[in-house]
C-alpha cells in the first residue's frame, strides 16, 4: 500500500483539496477526521466533526478510541485498499494517524501551501473560522443521517471532476463545537410547517394533529389529515407524505426517518 498525506493548518481547505489529489496520484480512499472515505462513500470511523468540543474532535481525529481504530483499520485491510491519503494539521499528526492505523510508512508528503494559492486559503480561512464551515469530502446522502440539522444547506454540494469520478461530490456542514451561539429548531416550529405544507398540499382539506419526535438521526413524523372528497386517497396520502418529507427536510436540514400520514376521514 502507499500512503499519501496532505498537511496544512485547520481551514486552509484540505478537505476540499483531496478529491483534486486523490484524481491526480490515483489514490483509492482518505482517512479525514475519523472518517474512512472510500469509493465517493463513508466505509467505517466516526466524524471528529460529530463531538460536542474542539477536544473531543481532535480526539476522534486521531483515533485515541480502540474501538474507533480498530473499525477503520479493519475495513482497510478488508477493502484491499492500494492507495491512501492522510489529511492532518502537522506532520506529528499524520505520523500519529498512519502509526495508530497500522499502516505502512507515509511515502510523500505534500503541503497546502503547494496545491492552493494563498488567496484561495484566504477564502477557506473565512469560511472556516467566520462562518463555522467545514467540507467533508462525500456526497450530503451519504452523511445527511450522522449530521442531522448540522447542515447549513443540504443541497449545497460542489461538483468536482465529473459525476463519473471519484470523490467528485463534498458536503458543508457546521458542527457543533464551531457555532457561534446554541442552535436549536423545536418540535412545535417543525409541527407549524408541516400544517402549512399540508394545507398547501391538492386534496388535502386539514390537517388535525401533527406529531414530530427528534433525534439524534433526524425526525420521525406523524400526521392526522382530513382530505377532500373526490381525491384518490393513496394519491394525496402519498403527495402529502413526500412534500413533508422534502420541504421539512429542505427548511431544517434534519434527516426525515419517516413520515406516517394517518386517514381520518374526508370533507
Amino acid at each position: 500500500m502507499k500512503v499519501y498525506a496532505l498537511v496544512g493548518k485547520s481551514g486552509t481547505g484540505k478537505s476540499y483539496q483531496a478529491m483534486n489529489i486523490c484524481k491526480e496520484k490515483n489514490v483509492d480512499a482518505i482517512v479525514d477526521d475519523g472518517l474512512l472515505i472510500h469509493g465517493n462513500a463513508v466505509a467505517a470511523g466516526i466524524s471528529a466533526k460529530r463531538q460536542s468540543t474542539k477536544i473531543g474532535a481532535i480526539k476522534t481525529a486521531l483515533f485515541t478510541d480502540e474501538d474507533h481504530r480498530e473499525e477503520v483499520r479493519d475495513k482497510i485491510r478488508q477493502l484491499g485498499i492500494q492507495s491512501i491519503l492522510l489529511l492532518g494539521t502537522s506532520r506529528g499528526m499524520v505520523e500519529k494517524i498512519d502509526s495508530r492505523l497500522e499502516l505502512p510508512a507515509i511515502s510523500e508528503i505534500i503541503y497546502i501551501e503547494e496545491v492552493t494559492t494563498e488567496a484561495e486559503r484566504t477564502v477557506a480561512h473565512k469560511q472556516r473560522h467566520e462562518m463555522g464551515k467545514h467540507v467533508i469530502p462525500v456526497p450530503t446522502f451519504q452523511i445527511k443521517r450522522d449530521f442531522s440539522g448540522y447542515f447549513l444547506d443540504p443541497l449545497k454540494i460542489f461538483r468536482g471532476w465529473g459525476a463519473k469520478e471519484s470523490f467528485s461530490e463534498k458536503s458543508v456542514v457546521r458542527p457543533t463545537y464551531s457555532y457561534l451561539g446554541d442552535y436549536t429548531i423545536s418540535d412545535k416550529a417543525v409541527t407549524d410547517m408541516i400544517q402549512y405544507i399540508g394545507l398547501r398540499t391538492e386534496g388535502v382539506a386539514s390537517i388535525l394533529r401533527t406529531d414530530a419526535v427528534t433525534t439524534s438521526t433526524g425526525v420521525e413524523i406523524t400526521v392526522l389529515a382530513i382530505l377532500r372528497y373526490g381525491f384518490r386517497v393513496t394519491e394525496v396520502a402519498r403527495n402529502l407524505q413526500k412534500n413533508i418529507s422534502r420541504e421539512v427536510e429542505q427548511m431544517t436540514a434534519f434527516n426525515i426517518e419517516t413520515v406516517n400520514v394517518e386517514v381520518r376521514g374526508l370533507k
